[in-house]
């Protein structure tokens, strides 16, 4: 059985940084892309980070580009996604999951977790 479970997240200042993971199971790691997705409540959930089985290729949407770095361990079944220069409009229930490619970054495989939520503020 396939299980997402994220953790990591909290309240952190404006500028401040958090890293938050994800650890999977019921697949192998390393033959999926990842994606990170955000959701604020009353809105669609949002892509932010996207990285190859490997971890040769990642991508991100502008608004996080230099800000947020996934990474992965396969060894681990971790996916993380380190961020930095927060800011109050990162605030968020942070997910993860396998997803179809990179091209189809967007089209999830399998249900989502609990999810884990960052807060930022002062």
């Amino acid at each position: 059985q396939v299980q997402l479970v994220e953790s990591g997240g909290g309240l952190v200042q404006p500028g401040g940084s958090l890293r938050i993971a994800c650890e999977i199971s019921g697949f192998t790691l390393q033959d999926y892309v990842m994606s990170w997705f955000r959701q604020v409540s009353g809105k669609e959930r949002e892509l932010v980070a996207t990285i190859s089985p490997y971890g040769t290729n990642k991508i991100y949407p502008d608004a996080v580009k230099g800000r947020f770095t996934i990474f992965r361990d396969n060894s681990r079944n971790t996916v993380y996604l380190q961020m930095s220069s927060l800011k109050p409009d990162d605030t968020a229930v942070y997910y993860c999951n396998a997803v179809a490619s990179l091209i189809q970054r967007n089209s999830t495989l399998w249900s989502w977790g609990q999810g884990t939520q960052v807060t930022v503020s002062s």
